[in-house]
């Protein structure tokens, strides 16, 4: 059974308990037999497919580590803590998300990040289309390349691809990347033992679209 430190050191002493998977192997019982012989004081969890909704996990500061695969809207309004996914995840994944941080380890599914608020989206590999689909704030780093129309209706925030981009969105466009800004980004990739030295593309929302002071036609007739 693999240790969660392996996952990421972060994890080895900040462990609240085990969220038991779709592996046959890992069953309660056996989760619940290693931690009685490691001596781990957390408690062990044996729910379904939903279970990161039904325990409220995404509504307070917890590390979650996932050694596999993960399904659609993985981290789907994650407010604070970290998510560790080692593999891919499928479409979705950090829909919505507020704070905290999201990292998959392989490639993501189409709209990842979409209507993102806030909070860190990290992928090792690569993305599927409208990446960053209405993202209103938050920041998406994506290692590999990204389909077509990234950014596509953002609003604010940033997308930094460090591979290729099939097309950007409706008032989408790339701009310079700050020194400090670059530095983070690789500081924060080396913390999940990414060391490679990408070179990004920063997309950010070109701002056309802003209409926020507008007045509709009826809203002028009473004015």
């Amino acid at each position: 059974m693999r240790r969660l430190a392996t996952l990421d050191p972060k994890y080895t002493e900040n462990i609240a308990f085990y969220l038991v998977g779709s592996d046959p192997t890992q069953t309660v019982a056996v989760l619940e037999q290693d931690r009685q012989k490691q001596g781990y004081p957390w408690s062990v969890a044996g729910i379904g497919s939903s279970g990161l909704r039904d325990l409220h996990i995404l509504q307070q500061s917890t590390k979650i580590a996932i050694d596999g695969n993960a399904g659609w809207a993985l981290g789907d309004n994650l407010m604070a803590g970290k998510i560790t996914l080692t593999k891919d995840a499928g479409a979705s994944v950090g829909s919505t998300m507020r704070g905290g941080e999201l990292f998959v380890g392989g490639n993501a599914g189409a709209r990842a990040g979409i209507s993102m608020k806030g909070g860190t989206l990290i992928v090792g590999g690569n993305a599927g289309f409208l990446t960053g689909f209405m993202m209103q704030k938050g920041r998406i780093i994506v290692c590999g390349d990204v389909g077509e129309a990234v950014g596509d209706s953002m609003y604010e925030g940033a997308i930094y691809v460090g591979g290729e981009i099939g097309s950007l969105g409706t008032d989408a466009k790339t701009e310079e990347i700050g020194e400090d800004e670059l530095l983070d980004i690789l500081a924060t990739l080396e913390s999940h033992g990414i060391k490679q030295r990408y070179t990004f593309t920063k997309v950010v929302s070109a701002k056309k679209l802003y209409h926020f002071d507008s007045l509709e036609r009826l809203e002028k007739t009473v004015i």
